[in-house]
């Protein structure tokens, strides 16, 4: 018997037919890249241009020259501070040290507190030891 191929009628499972995705994303890709770098162009022109240039080009308003350093600046400060915003609300919503929380979970076994503080010699068993107990260890 010959080798049966997916799509034939004897085949244990048909493939389905390949999806056909759309190129939309691809337009949209394009028309970003080129309006990015048509704007940036733009920039460059109104920022390095001599006035007399521009006026003669028909373009009688635009911005002060000054936004065309202040405008990366302040887009510079901006990213700093959602940066420093982002590590901010990051360490405000860590929990405590000591909050069962950070490491507990539905499968924890913890020692009792007479085992914890008994002198005897006796063998370990494997517990999980308390956040507590490991923040005081490492860093007190």
């Amino acid at each position: 018997m010959g080798r049966v191929r997916s799509t034939s009628s004897s085949a244990p499972l048909a493939s389905y037919p390949a999806h056909e995705h759309s190129r939309a994303p691809e337009f949209y890709g394009f028309v970003a890249w080129t309006s990015t770098y048509l704007l940036f162009g733009l920039y460059l022109l109104w920022a390095l241009l001599p006035d007399a240039l521009i006026i003669r080009l028909g373009i009688d308003w635009y911005p002060s020259r000054e936004w065309s350093l202040l405008l990366p600046a302040y887009s510079i400060i901006l990213v700093l501070l959602t940066y420093f915003t982002y590590f901010a609300l990051a360490l405000y919503n860590q929990p405590a040290m000591s909050s069962a929380s950070t490491i507990t979970d539905s499968y924890s076994r913890y020692p009792s507190y007479e085992r914890l503080h008994s002198t005897g010699p006796m063998t370990a068993e494997l517990l999980d030891a308390p956040i507590d107990f490991v923040n005081k260890a490492l860093y007190s």
